[in-house]
């Protein structure tokens, strides 16, 4: 468990937000990403993409934030995706169930270009 966590907003188009996620999501690190995480969705940016490559470790706390996170953009009308995630949290979100809620793509792009199609199709 480590204080190392940093979340740069990459990308904003709109109602939607691509942040880039490095170091662990602990418990010394969870109520920091939820609060920068709720804090793009307050700026409008309901549709959060976090891109978990540089992720280097992740608790319960850490997947309880996310699931918050999840929450709160759904509240707000919106979406959380993840992009890149790390094979053991992929795995956890998968023996949860909660892959089926918080869709994951093997790239920012994707995750992006996935976002984008959606969109168009909602607004088609």
């Amino acid at each position: 468990m480590t204080n190392t966590f940093q979340l740069t907003c990459q990308h904003t188009d709109g109602d939607l937000a691509l942040a880039h996620i490095v170091g662990d999501l602990d418990i010394a690190t969870a109520a920091t990403l939820r609060a920068q995480a709720l804090s793009l969705i307050e700026q409008g940016h309901r549709h959060l993409i976090l891109d978990l490559a540089a992720v280097t470790f992740c608790d319960s706390s850490g997947f309880n934030a996310l699931v918050g996170i999840y929450r709160c953009a759904q509240a707000a009308g919106g979406s959380l995706t993840l992009a890149t995630v790390p094979d053991r949290l992929g795995r956890l979100l998968h023996l949860t169930g909660l892959d089926a809620l918080l869709p994951a793509h093997p790239t920012a792009y994707a995750a992006l270009a996935a976002h984008t199609r959606s969109a168009q199709t909602d607004s088609a």
